[in-house]
């Protein structure tokens, strides 16, 4: 299993730039939560799963199974 960034750069910089002005919290959803903390519960919950491979919610990291 491998956690990467998005390879779309621009991506990256968009969301990194929502999170620093939500103060760490995912730029892509609504409510400040603990839950919402990037990385957020939602793809902690989905790394967990071995058979889960794709991006998180906000594509800013994706999962790989190999």
């Amino acid at each position: 299993m491998a956690v990467k960034l998005n390879e779309n750069k621009e991506i990256v910089e968009r969301l990194r730039e929502g999170l620093k002005r939500k103060n760490g919290y995912c730029p892509c959803k609504v409510q400040i939560i603990e839950e919402n903390k990037c990385m957020c519960k939602e793809f902690r919950d989905q790394i967990a799963d071995p058979n889960f491979e794709g991006y998180c919610h906000c594509m800013l990291y994706y999962k790989s199974k190999d």
